[in-house]
């Protein structure tokens, strides 16, 4: 089924310090100071809703890293939601909450929290987190296996899901005489598993939206397992439209083979996009940036990733060959999509350092808005996307050339909506 029978685009921002590009904040004109600033992210929400977009998308970490290489994570994100809430008013707000680090009542009591405090906009990014140095910040040792994070993170979500269910929309009665609210209509949950033990009912009462909206962003057998079955929304990772095809094709199976409808499901691959208006002033613009990595750092990291020693490659010349990724003993996906990098882009060696480090493996596009608008047509009516998750490279700069031009033209070709339609994040997705 194409992606595009009878639907429009689906538009997300994910909103990542002074943008994706891990150089930017070393730019001049980088808002880098602003970080701890609430206004500075009001007012990223607001370009957001004025280019419609269905929502703004904050991930989170639990461990600081190499402080000295740029800003990761500042403020913590459903505290600066809330803020952004009320600078708002139709934009969605979706975050990451790990199952691996929270409990379901604390997570489902503040995400329900923000559904009433936004009107019914709060979504939730179901994470289980992957490093050692953030599971030492929660009295762990080490990260527990795959096969145990998610098992955790699947009885997570249905507590989650119990409590939110475990006040009736007509339960508050706020009868001044003597009932505030019907007990008939709140009900204990009684959850009794392997890794919780949560007796409920929630302490706030039903949101706007019931509950909030369900992301997932996992590419592994168990991530894609846990969208197919929970998730309304989905972050993608996808280089070429072949791979974004496969993935929403997969993602779609297992949701049908699950009992659910696969339109219920709104994939949105990654999308990072250098925007100018010639393709000349796009690519100066990614150019400037990439100008920016510090050399030997981005050549060090890039040695990790292929497992051999590049800090004598030859900065301006094409990539060396790289060795097939059979039998390649490292992350095994990241070195995939460097090859596939090299053997579509044909980059030179500051070219592929650039581009790792402005998205990684992300759908990439330098052009104009009508080139950039070109991709986007032809992933979504090519089956390979429902819509994107927006990775500026640069904030606010990229944020607001996509909103100011290439929204305009996805308009103009009738992809995009010109109006909300709704008032919820649900409704945004259902459009």
């Amino acid at each position: 089924m194409s992606a595009a029978a009878g639907r429009t685009l689906h538009l997300g921002a994910f909103l990542y310090g002074t943008g994706h590009h891990a150089a930017a904040w070393r730019h001049p004109a980088s808002p880098v100071e602003r970080l701890g600033d609430v206004a500075w992210y009001e007012e990223l929400a607001r370009t957001a809703e004025r280019g419609l977009l269905d929502a703004v998308f904050f991930a989170d970490g639990q461990s600081a890293g190499d402080v000295s290489l740029g800003p990761g994570w500042f403020l913590e994100p459903t505290t600066t939601l809330a803020a952004m809430a009320r600078a708002t008013e139709r934009v969605g707000l979706v975050c990451t909450v790990s199952t691996t680090f929270w409990q379901p009542f604390a997570a489902a009591r503040t995400l329900a929290s923000l559904d009433h405090l936004s009107g019914g906009r709060a979504g939730w990014n179901v994470v289980t987190s992957m490093h050692d140095a953030e599971a030492r910040n929660f009295g762990m040792e080490e990260m527990p296996p795959s096969a145990q994070r998610y098992a955790r993170a699947a009885e997570f979500v249905d507590a989650a899901l119990a409590l939110w269910g475990s006040w009736d929309a007509d339960a508050l009665v706020l009868d001044r005489s003597g009932r505030y609210a019907d007990p008939a209509r709140v009900r204990a949950v009684g959850h009794r598993g392997e890794h919780f033990r949560v007796d409920g009912p929630l302490t706030v009462p039903r949101s706007p939206q019931g509950r909030p909206v369900l992301f997932q962003a996992g590419s592994s057998e168990q991530g894609r397992d846990l969208a197919a079955r929970h998730a309304e929304g989905v972050y993608a990772v996808a280089h070429d439209l072949p791979s974004a095809r496969a993935y929403r094709g997969d993602v779609r199976r297992r949701a049908a083979a699950a009992g659910r409808d696969p339109d219920e499901l709104v994939v949105m691959p990654g999308l990072v996009a250098f925007v100018g208006s010639t393709e000349a002033e796009a690519r100066a613009a990614r150019a400037e940036l990439d100008a920016l990595l510090p050399v030997e750092h981005s050549l060090a990291q890039l040695s990790l990733f292929v497992r051999q020693d590049c800090s004598g490659w030859e900065l301006d010349a094409p990539v060396p060959p790289l060795p097939p990724a059979e039998g390649f003993e490292g992350p095994r996906g990241r070195y995939e999509t460097i090859l596939r990098i090299v053997d579509v882009e044909r980059p030179t060696v500051r070219e592929l350092l650039g581009r790792l480090a402005a998205g990684g493996g992300h759908c990439t596009v330098v052009g104009t808005p009508e080139q950039v608008a070109d991709r986007l047509e032809e992933w979504f009516r090519g089956g390979g996307a429902d819509g994107f998750n927006l990775m500026p490279p640069a904030l606010p700069g990229a944020l607001e050339a996509f909103v100011d031009h290439v929204v305009p033209e996805l308009q103009r070709r009738g992809l995009f909506r010109r109006e909300y339609a709704g008032t919820t994040l649900r409704e945004h997705l259902a459009g």
